[in-house]
């Protein structure tokens, strides 16, 4: 991670003269048609239809504007932006929100406008952050004058209690508890190399024996298994069978990212729930996820073994036979264990956690098929390490490239792109760099995107931003270039597994950071290390049609259109 400070227009200044279009490690699909759009620099990234071209090039023509876009501008002044104070504005059409993905049109406005800048569309106007500097005083420095605003994702934003018990129990029984989750992860993965080898047992494969897969998929049903048995002590079992809980669970994650992206919420209208076709489907899939939540919890209350926090923390968690979330939460004596409150917080825990972890291994084996020779790498360390024999929590720390390799991903990929946070009462934002030394003054009630897809894209804060490089986090950068800003130091967080915000001082943000940071970190974060171990340990991985054919579209995270299908063969050199 080395500081690029001194580029301004063109981010390719940035990487050593080279032309990022040509990059082997830019993201395929943004590659390939880089070639055939370079000289476009606004060609349409489509949201839900896929990605082609993204730009990269400040020196682009502005987007031609008509008579709705200078409405919604002149609107969005008259009714919010004209109080958020003096800052950079970007402003253009209106179709630029839905011919793309959001976040790659606010990388443009990013690089054209800098670190900090008003967006200009709509009814409302927001303040958009792609600085460290102005991230960590948000996040972290001034914490609590933000909260996680309701208007997004209201579907994904209710951990108040899980919060608040898994920050208390953490430090006495992290590590134990982990053990655990680490034996459920391994157990969960196996059935997924069980279901290839079959597959690769059986007949129609002549010549090198090798199955076609969409693994985004097989990802997916991991995932969800594997929150469900650490989580919840309940398997859903979607790896080897169909799990009409699945399908719920994504048609509500597809609604909460279309209410997310709609200006207006029709949804609120008396009868739409009832007439409107997507919304009855939606509260069919929610009665579906409520009810399974619903057993589960009284399950577990009618075997509730209530007892101190203390005594929970000294469980032999390894060894005991329900280890999950939900037991602790209804065991700890004193708890307020409100059903419907409880329910929220597993809710949020199924649908956000599992389409996390999800896309997470999907673009790092998306990424690896590109660079085979960082895949017989990471082979290498996983025969070194482990042989034939099962990931364990011990051996995982000793698998330091594939640790790389996840959160390189999450920072070309991260789940989600966008952070949202609504101030709760007026404050000044740092200026951050190249920004106004005065800062910028914002009321309270303004509404920010804090973009982590910039801010791990920023050409000021990373060299060769778009190129997957797994080992650029063990190289020290101490920083004398950019003021307020105190560069990339592993020694700040000492003993860490995987690099984070503090080590980056924020210019790396996979899980969020200060006190409202994601308390799943490590618990998606091992799990995905998990996974890719036991795929690369047993089989060779390769992308059936070209990069280009794998669409990217985006929500609460970022996926692929048609899924990522690939070819796998069994290792020919398995011990």
């Amino acid at each position: 991670m080395n500081t690029c400070a001194g580029s301004n227009t063109q981010e390719e200044k940035c990487v050593g003269g080279t032309n990022n279009s040509e990059n082997p490690s830019f993201s395929s699909t943004e590659q390939s048609t880089l070639r055939r759009c370079s000289g476009d620099a606004t060609a349409a990234l489509r949201h839900r239809d896929g990605s082609r071209c993204q730009s990269i090039n400040t020196d682009k023509k502005k987007s031609s504007r008509n008579v709705l876009d200078n409405a919604s501008n002149l609107l969005t002044e008259f009714l919010s932006g004209g109080s958020i104070g003096s800052m950079p504005v970007a402003e253009g059409a209106v179709t630029d929100l839905f011919d793309r993905p959001l976040f790659f049109s606010l990388y443009d406005w990013f690089l054209e406008h800098g670190g900090v800048y008003k967006l200009a569309f709509g009814p409302k106007a927001f303040v958009v952050v792609s600085d460290p500097i102005v991230a960590r005083h948000i996040l972290r420095e001034n914490a609590f004058s933000y909260d996680k605003a309701k208007f997004i994702w209201s579907l994904l934003s209710r951990l108040r209690s899980l919060v608040t018990v898994k920050v208390v129990i953490a430090p006495a029984f992290h590590n134990s508890y982990l053990e655990a989750m680490v034996k459920i992860f391994t157990a969960c993965s196996e059935r997924t190399i069980l279901k290839v080898n079959k597959l690769l047992e059986g007949d129609g494969y002549g010549g090198p024996k090798s199955a076609e897969l969409d693994l985004e998929a097989e990802f997916s049903s991991l995932a969800l298994d594997i929150i469900g048995l650490g989580v919840f002590n309940y398997d859903f079992g979607s790896v080897t069978k169909e799990s009409p809980v699945i399908k719920a669970v994504y048609g509500t994650l597809f609604e909460a990212e279309h209410r997310s992206t709609f200006y207006i919420p029709y949804w609120k209208i008396p009868l739409a729930r009832w007439i409107v076709p997507r919304q009855r489907k939606f509260h069919d899939d929610l009665k579906i996820i409520n009810t399974c939540l619903d057993e589960l919890i009284k399950n577990a209350k009618e075997s509730r073994q209530e007892t101190d926090v203390e005594k929970l923390q000294q469980r032999d968690y390894l060894n005991l036979k329900d280890a999950s979330l939900l037991r602790f939460l209804v065991d700890m004596r004193g708890a307020d264990v409100d059903d419907r409150q409880l329910r929220d917080d597993l809710m949020t825990m199924l649908v956000a956690g599992h389409e996390t972890t999800a896309a997470v291994l999907t673009w790092a084996v998306f990424l690896l098929a590109q660079n085979p020779s960082k895949m017989k790498k990471a082979q290498a360390e996983v025969d070194l390490v482990l042989g034939t024999e099962r990931p364990t929590y011990e051996s995982l720390k000793k698998l330091q490239y594939i640790r790389l390799i996840i959160v390189e991903a999450l920072r070309l990929y991260p789940q989600p792109p966008l952070l949202i946070r609504r101030t709760l009462k007026s404050d000044v934002l740092p200026g951050g760099y190249k920004g106004d030394e005065d800062g910028y003054a914002i009321p309270a009630g303004t509404d920010l995107f804090i973009s982590v897809y910039n801010l791990h894209r920023s050409p000021y804060f990373w060299d060769r931003p778009h190129e997957f490089e797994p080992e650029r986090f063990l190289v020290q950068n101490k920083n004398e270039e950019i003021e307020g800003w105190s560069g990339f130091d592993p020694s700040r967080s000492p003993g860490a597994l995987y690099p984070n915000e503090i080590i980056s001082d924020f210019a790396f943000l996979p899980f969020g950071g200060g006190p409202r940071k994601c308390v799943g970190d490590q618990f998606a974060l091992m799990e995905s290390t998990v996974a890719l171990t036991m795929l690369l340990q047993n089989f060779d991985v390769e992308l059936k049609g070209t990069p280009e054919s794998v669409e990217l579209v985006t929500g609460a995270t970022i996926h692929t259109k048609n899924g990522l299908w690939c070819k796998l063969k069994k290792r020919s050199n398995l011990h």
